[in-house]
């Protein structure tokens, strides 16, 4: 079973939120039971994370085992612009009262959706409504 990561689950990780001994057993847990990946998108949002450069980010991940996918196809592309033209519709009709949502979150649900198990997020509410058959950790 392979697992997708979510940028908040290595940036809780790194600034010992109050939820890190919690991540890290998960992690432990879901490496045993297969891979854990991350897309680019991710990889990218973890560089502003004040306590990495690419160097850590890339030792980290030699260290733990998470790879990381860099390579974004057509199919997922296509899922995430589903996902966030209907995000954007919902918004129209309601007003633009609902906050806005980043890109990459389309990228990174359209991601774990087409080539992983499970999405590993501390925000399960952000993915729901958009990628409902999404597996959620």
């Amino acid at each position: 079973m392979t697992t997708a990561l979510d940028s908040n689950i290595l940036s809780a990780l790194w600034s010992s939120e109050p939820a890190a001994s919690q991540i890290l057993r998960e992690l432990d847990r879901l490496r045993a039971l297969g891979g854990i990946i991350v897309c680019a998108p991710v990889y990218v949002e973890l560089t502003a994370h004040p306590k990495a450069s690419q160097k850590f980010i890339d030792q980290f991940f030699g260290d733990t085992e998470i790879a990381i996918d860099f390579e974004l196809d057509e199919s997922i592309w296509r899922r995430a612009a589903d996902g966030f033209a209907g995000y954007a519709l919902r918004r129209r009709q309601s007003g633009g009262s609902t906050p806005k949502r980043m890109l990459v979150d389309f990228l990174i649900a359209a991601h774990a959706l087409l080539r992983t198990d499970q999405l590993m997020t501390l925000d399960p509410s952000r993915y729901k409504r958009d990628f409902p058959t999404l597996r959620l950790v």
